[in-house]
Parts: C-alpha cells; sequence; structure tokens
C-alpha cells in the first residue's frame, strides 16, 4: 500500500483526497506496489525560498513552484522494515495561483501536474531525461 501524506500551511485550499489518489494511482503504474511512503506539502513563498536557501544554496532564493527530496541519494531508499520512503514533494501554494492564473488551469488542476513533476523527480526522471 501505498501512504500519500498531504501537509498544508494556512490551510491552504487544495483537494487533499484527490492529490492521494492521484499519487497513489500514478506510483501504482511506474511499478511501486510496495509499503511506499511520499509526503506532499503545500507551503508559502517564505518558506519555499527557505528550502531554496538551505538546500539548493539559492542566495537570493527563487519562488519555485515545486521542489522534490528524496529521503536518500538514490530513488527508493528501503528501510529494513521493507517500507519505501520515496521523499517529499513541496508546492508552493502562492507560485501555483500565479501559474495557474497566467496559463488560465484551475489551481487544483496545477497543483496536481506540480505533484506529478515532483513526483518523477521523486523516481529519479528529470528534465533532461
Amino acid at each position: 500500500m501505498i501512504v500519500i501524506k498531504v501537509k498544508k500551511q494556512s490551510g491552504y485550499p487544495v483537494n487533499v483526497r484527490k492529490l492521494k489518489k492521484l499519487l497513489s494511482d500514478f506510483f501504482k503504474q511506474k511499478g511501486i506496489v510496495s509499503e511506499a511512503e511520499v509526503s506532499v506539502a503545500i507551503v508559502s513563498e517564505a518558506k519555499i525560498k527557505e528550502l531554496a536557501t538551505k538546500f539548493l544554496k539559492e542566495n537570493p532564493p527563487t519562488v519555485h513552484n515545486v521542489l522534490s527530496f528524496t529521503y536518500d541519494e538514490s530513488p527508493g531508499f528501503v528501510s529494513p522494515e521493507g517500507k519505501i520512503y520515496l521523499g517529499e514533494i513541496v508546492i508552493c501554494y502562492n507560485k501555483v495561483v500565479e501559474e495557474a492564473r497566467k496559463e488560465g488551469k484551475l489551481i487544483d488542476k496545477k497543483i496536481e501536474e506540480l505533484a506529478l513533476h515532483g513526483a518523477l523527480h521523486l523516481l529519479g526522471i528529470h528534465h533532461d531525461e
């Protein structure tokens, strides 16, 4: 079973149930069928900048729409209990709203798009591949 945990700062309006199902289905299609866990955080611009400074060493930091962090350098770190910790997807809500308006998309659709993009990164699939 794949466990998707969604954390929201400041109660951002996100369809959590739909997002969990989307990611769960995605990982199953990619062959992740054993015990696995992914966290998704919906955060503010300040938090995404903090992460960009800390982990990407950006100065000044960029307001990224999505960042992904694996629990280990190799995708799919397996704990002694056999559970796969894929990592965390962090989405900046304010940036999502801005991009959704520019692109004429619904905010939930843009969040889903970015969550899938982040999920690909957790599996080791990046822009240049």
